[in-house]
């Protein structure tokens, strides 16, 4: 394969071309092939921004017909046909069945765009500063977002400037699993000399994906709203990438029965890897004046088409959902099995997740990319996550075939069995 220019030409800053070093030239659901002609199955989705697969043909479809009748690509935020109804089958098909009430804010077309909206529009709302977030949490880069990012290797990367305007506290299971982090939270909210600002919102994601694959308890979630509640504080759910299916609800918060204060979205929000983000606002937090956030990119319409295409295809009844989960149970039996493999063979393991957003902490990143190296020499896409690389990690398309997904998994075994062997 000839790669010598991209070498050349690209960033030092790069890093899936360096684990997957190979010239991919088209994709179809859940498989990629190289120039080459060889295909390989694909757990890793654009880390989950194509939960309905490459090249969805229900989608594309429906982008070509748009192009072809010359809609609006871009429009800043004017009104067009695609953003009403975009809006509209939002409501109906997600707000509604839901009982929830939002406002859409459209912000840049990225994840780290919807969340600097989110947490500084939090801040106008309450007048306070400070937001709460977890360890090993990821919201982002941007230097708003990156304040609340817990990785060293990213917050690093500022060139000395320091992030400001975010409390860590640790997240559910941190200190050990019989310990309640958010008492905690509690008592520091209730001491004047504990130290923490009143902040103006507290940001969580309910699957951390970045961070390990990390998964909050649903009691731990329904207390920490309710602490939101008492204290005046915003609660804001980054669903970016636990959002849009991955973890067998549209929304990853209502496994928990909660109703957030703000929402964020992006990543798997247009359906077909369209960069689109926005930022759901309970409608009296809305204190944004005309043009106080903007962005060049707001509302990209081509994506609001694809994302239109993908709630009717997909999130107009629960046949969709329930196949998700049909599937996560497969997920999770094999990675159990595997985990205990690895165990039983001295490499402690353990499997987590929810829905198909799973992971096997394997404890040794050196570990981990031995078997996700093994993985793609055999033709299977799969990326490590959590703060040394130590969580193989499942991110494939909710569409996957089930004998893609079967394979997939035989493949990640026979990795497995391998790293065993030495």
């Amino acid at each position: 394969m000839k790669t010598q220019s991209l070498e050349r030409m690209e960033s030092n800053v790069r890093t899936y071309s360096r684990s997957f070093p190979v010239v991919f030239t088209k994709a179809q659901n859940a498989r990629l092939t190289d120039e080459n002609g060889r295909e390989y199955i694909d757990f890793l989705a654009g880390a989950g921004t194509l939960n309905y697969g490459h090249n969805n043909p229900h989608l594309k479809q429906a982008m070509i017909d748009y192009l072809s009748s010359d809609g609006i690509v871009h429009g800043l935020d004017m009104w067009t046909a695609a953003k009403r109804e975009y809006l509209e089958t939002l409501e109906e098909l997600i707000f509604k069945p839901r009982g929830l009430d939002y406002k859409v804010h459209l912000p840049g077309p990225t994840g780290t765009n919807a969340v600097e909206a989110a947490i500084r529009l939090a801040r106008v709302a309450k007048g306070r500063h400070n937001i709460v977030t977890f360890t090993n949490g990821f919201h982002g880069v941007t230097m708003g977002a990156l304040a609340t990012t817990g990785n060293r290797k990213f917050r690093e990367a500022t060139g000395g400037i320091p992030t400001q305007g975010a409390s860590f506290l640790p997240y559910d299971g941190y200190m050990g699993e019989h310990a309640d982090t958010l008492d905690y939270f509690e008592k520091l909210l209730g001491d004047q000399s504990g130290g923490l600002d009143i902040p103006a919102g507290v940001i969580v994601e309910t699957v951390q994906g970045e961070g390990g694959i990390n998964v909050a308890g649903l009691d731990w979630l329904k207390r920490l709203e309710s602490i939101c509640r008492e204290h005046d504080i915003l609660l804001i759910v980054d669903d970016i990438q636990a959002g849009c299916g991955r973890t067998g609800k549209f929304f990853s918060f209502e496994h928990a029965g909660i109703k957030p204060d703000i929402v964020t979205n992006s990543k798997s929000l247009s359906g077909f890897g369209l960069p689109f983000a926005h930022v759901l606002i309970r409608p009296e937090l809305d204190m944004w004046k005309p043009g106080q956030y903007n962005g060049t990119f707001r509302g990209f319409n081509l994506a609001m088409v694809t994302a239109t295409a993908a709630l009717k295809k997909y999130w107009a009844n629960d046949t969709f959902e329930r196949d998700v989960q049909r599937k996560a149970r497969i997920v999770e039996e094999r990675f159990q099995k595997l985990a205990a493999l690895l165990t039983e063979n001295g490499m402690p393991a353990t499997e987590r997740g929810r829905g198909l957003m799973r992971g096997i902490d394997v404890v040794s990143g050196d570990i981990a990319d031995k078997i996700t190296s093994e993985a793609f020499a055999n033709g299977l896409i799969i990326e490590t996550s959590g703060q040394g690389g130590e969580v193989v990690k499942c991110l494939c398309p909710l569409t996957i075939s089930d004998e893609d997904l079967l394979e997939a998994l035989d493949i990640l075994e026979a990795a497995v069995n391998t790293v065993i062997n030495g």
